[in-house]
């Protein structure tokens, strides 16, 4: 006997996130999990069936986000938020707007500008000073790697030319080692520190933004990639994924990474054990441990094997980032982790950052055999050749942001000559890494960059901006590290379920999983491949329940 269908989708084509192809196929829904494909959906239509017309469109898994920062996303949405902005003009004229709108604020907190904006990507305290003189000024740059304040921020954390950089980061200075007004990883930490943190209140309406902004882009589910003390974090992110539960708004299967505290060691994994046994909810589960490994490029932070040219000239020698935890010890603490239960989340830009991220797992697997955690390293800017077999020998799964993948102005004004020719021929090897035989996910970094998955597959098919975007270039960035339509678009699905432990049940349409789907206003496979950026997301569904519908409805 047929099922009753809560939701028919019919007469359209189905991208079943495990496929090189789109295929005409319906698909039920009953009880929030897909109870039927193909003939068998006609059958389960009743007066209170919901039938979706999918002409012209395409049904595709909900899309999942692999490394986000969504609390921090959406609190960045309701306070100073930069990421409009395109140049220094554009900074300056958010930045006013926002201190005359809020004069009873002690501190201007803000974030989402971009190195390139400035000259050698370090913006000048001075320019804050015009704004606003008597109240400190701290916002972060959109990757939160660096920091331009004002100085009066400068003055409440004492940092002056005397004040010495800390070992893990730097403090902009001119020529007599006055501090100029940008501080890079460690040394932002002096003035952040100092701000106010985000209250309970704001971290919950920063997440429920998040979450509205995320569906809209057809994401069901993500990893939120940082949840600790990390500037202005606070372990108290997970209160607010707590309260969204108590009150059923949370709306998406969530793995949250516990920061690793690099300062610490084995010490604090006992409090990641009780977090872990506190959350294991459907809709929220902490399962893994961030650790970030290195910095950026554009900052001089991420960790070379050979070190970075001096921007000044080509061929003088500056330095070669910096490792943030130990090697060895990094492999202990991996070890221990593994051995656990935990996975790890390893952030790692630079090819050095990369290698030891690898070695790590590598003295794991030697330590604890195949525990069957699937570990994975995030960003993989500079990827060293020799490195890159190792993936699918360790079995440690390569989670991308393809957005950043093509000449924007931060890999032209501030990578490129930081890294050199040669090293620049080694960025983003995704097609290398999948012929390699690694598993591929993907992930926006948001609010680093822009959530849109379409646009970051858009990126990682063409390696470059659609010619909208202000950071089109024509030139297509290492062409031939350019992934299929179909790759990129598992790995938003099914390969980051997989990250997430999940993809028994979600990353793909089949009968028994949960209906978390997205319907998109065309099939982009049938579209030309600089067209993928134009797809628009029409419904969202969890479970079953709309959760987003595109103004006007569409279906």
């Amino acid at each position: 006997m047929a099922v009753e269908l809560d939701l028919a989708f019919v007469d359209g084509m189905v991208f079943d996130g495990l496929s090189d192809a789109p295929q005409r196929l319906d698909v039920g829904v009953a009880g929030g999990r897909i109870a039927a494909l193909g003939a068998d959906v006609a059958a389960g239509i009743t007066e209170r069936t919901r039938v979706v017309d999918l002409t012209g469109r395409l049904l595709l898994p909900g899309l999942i986000d692999s490394h986000v920062h969504p609390v921090e996303a959406g609190v960045e949405r309701l306070n100073c938020d930069l990421s409009s902005g395109w140049n220094r003009e554009d900074y300056l004229r958010i930045i006013r707007e926002y201190a005359d709108a809020n004069p009873e604020r002690e501190w201007i907190v803000g974030g989402g500008w971009q190195q390139a904006a400035f000259e050698g990507g370090a913006p000048l305290a001075a320019d804050l000073d015009a704004i606003c003189p008597d109240r400190p000024m701290v916002i972060s740059n959109r990757d939160h790697h660096s920091a331009w304040v004002n100085s009066e921020a400068l003055r409440r954390a004492g940092i002056d030319r005397d004040t010495p950089d800390p070992v893990d980061g730097r403090i902009e200075r001119d020529a007599d080692g006055t501090p100029t007004g940008t501080l890079h990883e460690g040394a932002r930490m002096l003035a952040l520190r100092l701000a106010p943190h985000a209250t309970a209140e704001e971290q919950y309406a920063g997440l429920l933004e998040a979450q509205r902004h995320l569906h809209s882009f057809g994401i069901t589910g993500w990893q939120d990639a940082l949840i600790g003390d990390y500037g202005n974090h606070s372990a108290a992110i997970v209160d607010a994924y707590q309260r969204a539960m108590d009150e059923d708004v949370l709306r998406a299967r969530v793995n949250g990474a516990i920061w690793w505290e690099r300062e610490r060691g084995e010490e604090q994994i006992a409090r990641i054990e009780a977090l872990r046994e506190r959350f294991q909810d459907e809709r929220f589960r902490i399962t893994t441990v961030k650790v970030m490994q290195d910095g950026i490029v554009e900052n001089r932070t991420a960790a070379m094997i050979e070190p970075y040219l001096h921007r000044c000239g080509p061929g003088e020698v500056h330095d070669d980032g910096i490792s943030f935890v130990d090697p060895d010890l990094l492999a202990g603490y991996v070890s221990r982790l593994d051995a656990l239960g935990f996975q790890v989340h390893f952030h790692a830009i630079g090819d050095r950052g990369v290698r030891e991220s690898l070695d790590a797992v590598e003295a794991a697997r030697a330590a604890n055999g195949d525990s069957g955690v699937t570990h994975h390293i995030a960003h993989l800017q500079v990827v060293h050749p020799d490195d890159r077999a190792r993936f699918a020998s360790l079995g440690v799964a390569a989670n991308i942001q393809p957005l950043w993948a093509c000449y924007d102005p931060q890999m032209v004004e501030l990578n490129v000559p930081l890294l050199g020719a040669e090293r620049t021929t080694t960025q983003y090897p995704f097609a290398s890494l999948l012929a390699g035989g690694a598993n591929l996910c993907a992930g926006s970094d948001w609010p680093v960059t822009s959530p849109d998955p379409w646009l970051g597959i858009h990126v990682a098919v063409n390696r470059r901006m659609p010619a909208w975007h202000p950071d089109h270039n024509t030139e297509a960035f290492l062409p031939s590290e350019a992934l299929r339509l179909a790759d990129a678009l598992r790995a938003y699905t099914h390969g980051a379920a997989r990250i997430n432990g999940r993809d028994d049940l979600t990353g793909s349409i089949a009968v028994g999983n949960w209906a978390d789907l997205a319907v998109v206003d065309r099939d982009p496979f049938a579209h030309p491949a600089d067209t993928i950026a134009d797809t628009r997301t029409i419904e969202t569904f969890v479970a079953g329940e709309s959760v987003y519908a595109a103004v006007p409805a569409a279906i």
